[in-house]
């Protein structure tokens, strides 16, 4: 029987609430676009930029509809995931 993998939790780091679960393959996208300070790190800075570019880069809808949302009428925010 094989065992369900967990998938990655996005959440922001001001308030705590979770984004959304995304796939491992949204996670390698957002991994490989954002900057990351260390190897550990697992934290990013979004704002409308940010967006932008990740839908230029070819962002999954789902992903970028997720984080747009988390947004709401923000610039900017913190997410993290685990």
């Amino acid at each position: 029987m094989q065992t369900p993998s967990i998938m990655p939790r996005l959440f922001r780091l001001d308030t705590g609430d979770t984004i959304g679960t995304i796939t491992d393959s949204q996670l390698a996208f957002l991994v490989e676009q954002l900057e990351e300070e260390h190897d550990e790190d697992q934290d990013y800075f979004i704002d409308r930029d940010t967006l932008e570019l990740l839908s230029d880069n070819g962002a999954d809808p789902d992903l970028l509809g997720m984080l747009e949302k988390a947004m709401g009428d923000d610039d900017e925010i913190d997410i993290a995931w685990e």
